[in-house]
């Protein structure tokens, strides 16, 4: 019996030296997976913002090539203009932008056709109250105020 305890009790040690050992183990790689998550944070950031550059270097010279096209073609319509280059062409189109389907929006478009404030304000309750909600765990990243 007393063979029986001593095993059981070698056994409890080899588990917990195992347990600390991997438990070491998953530190570290908690460590280092941060590590790798702040660069690729600051990396995205540092992209975000050229590509935010970029764009509004692109919508400014879009407007200055409409603007000498139009002027070059006498016209007020560029559907169907194409300008050729090596590997493919710009095409002119007219590009239709829709403003948002807001609350406010649905609010407004129903006191346009309803005249019962209470049915507008029924639909409104209906629609907030049953959206589909979608939870989950994210990381977000605060950084600290510079003293500067």
């Amino acid at each position: 019996m007393n063979n029986i305890i001593e095993y059981s009790n070698e056994n409890t040690m080899e588990n917990t030296n195992f347990n600390e050992k991997q438990h070491v183990i998953i530190k570290a790689n908690l460590i280092e997976n941060i590590k790798k998550w702040i660069l690729l944070d600051t990396n995205m950031k540092l992209v975000n913002e050229k590509i935010k550059q970029i764009r509004i270097m692109r919508n400014e010279i879009t407007e200055e090539i409409c603007d000498c096209m139009l002027k070059q073609t006498n016209s007020t319509n560029l559907k169907n203009q194409n300008i050729k280059f090596n590997d493919g062409e710009l095409r002119f189109y007219e590009k239709k932008e829709y403003s948002p389907l807001s609350f406010s929006y649905i609010e407004e478009c129903l006191e346009n056709i309803l005249e019962d404030e209470s049915q507008i304000e029924f639909i409104m309750d209906y629609l907030r109250d049953n959206r589909e909600i979608t939870s989950s765990i994210d990381i977000k990243r605060i950084t600290k105020k510079s003293d500067i």
